[in-house]
């Protein structure tokens, strides 16, 4: 058993990796933000509002999880969030005496064309060089982030999709999964000191597929609205030379960025040598399928807060 302190435990992943750290009876301390919502933890670890500088400098952590991440993207928050929160936590980990520093990062940074993922970079630099045992985790595609057209689809409305919907694939992982596979890094020692790509159980979907599954669950037939990239490339354009005089502008066209850059590359592992992306080289985990999430989801039986990460 380890001592574990967590940070972003009210997220999804970070909820889905405090109840993965109590199922292996580690001992939990969730740090939050004052006020946040922490009904859907687990009972059995300890809360504490406040941040990392209100920890006592006597207090002992095996192990710091970090699920820190920015809510957006926006180069701000991102460099707040992203980098400058995550680097505190690297620096109280050195001066708690903790061993390892485990990192949940995404499989996206690969191909670095956005702040968030500049941020997201220069936060696994100072970890890896930071003298600490550290895993990396970056996950693919989150099921909540492929979730955004189910009530559209439900409704009868068409699917939207980029291109001809086979321009991206991901193997989704699941957040039980995706807390189930941090949790195992505590132990795992080939994933000490490593970055760590990792998808669900496979295979690589495209927009295509989770199209067809739609209707199939929804009994609708088939209804597709294909959008230009070109549109996308239009809306970057105006916002950006708005940006120029306006600050928000500028983050607007950032995230129409985000969305570009989610419409057009997969979130698969990425080979430099080949310039694309590897299905196969990409590692499966877990047992969690999106396509049961759809189901769920349709069913009633299961329920999925979008948030600020829904993409088609």
């Amino acid at each position: 058993m380890a001592r574990v302190l967590l940070l972003g435990a009210t997220g999804t992943a970070g909820t889905a990796t405090a109840k993965a750290l109590v199922n292996a009876g580690h001992s939990v301390v969730a740090l939050v933000r004052k006020g946040a919502k922490t009904e859907q933890l687990p009972g059995r670890i300890e809360i504490r509002a406040g941040d990392i500088g209100t920890l006592d400098p006597g207090e002992t952590f095996d192990v710091l999880v970090s699920c820190l991440a920015s809510r957006t993207g926006a180069p701000k928050n991102a460099w707040a969030v992203d980098f400058e929160a995550n680097k505190t936590a690297l620096d109280a980990a050195r001066a708690l005496g903790v061993g390892h520093f485990i990192l949940l990062s995404a499989i996206c940074v690969q191909k670095p064309l956005l702040e968030f993922q500049r941020a997201k970079l220069a936060i696994e630099k100072a970890l890896i060089e930071s003298g600490l045992r550290y895993s990396i985790v970056r996950p693919t595609a989150f099921f909540k982030s492929l979730s955004g057209q189910i009530a559209r689809v439900r409704d009868g409305k068409p699917y939207l999709m980029f291109g001809n919907g086979a321009l991206t694939a991901c193997k989704p992982i699941s957040d039980r999964d995706l807390g189930t596979f941090i949790v195992g890094c505590i132990e795992a020692e080939d994933r000490w000191n490593a970055v760590l790509p990792i998808g669900g159980p496979g295979p690589a979907l495209t927009p295509r597929d989770m199209a067809g599954e739609l209707f199939r669950l929804t009994g609708h037939p088939p209804k597709t609205r294909h959008v230009p990239l070109s549109l996308l490339d239009a809306v970057i354009g105006v916002l950006s030379v708005l940006g120029r005089v306006n600050a928000g502008m500028a983050e607007k066209a950032e995230l129409a960025k985000i969305g570009r850059y989610y419409a057009t590359e997969s979130m698969l592992v990425f080979d430099p040598r080949t310039q694309r992306y590897d299905a196969d080289a990409t590692p499966e985990f877990g047992e969690d399928g999106l396509f049961d999430h759809y189901a769920r989801v349709i069913s009633g039986e299961e329920s999925v807060d979008l948030g600020d990460h829904a993409v088609f």
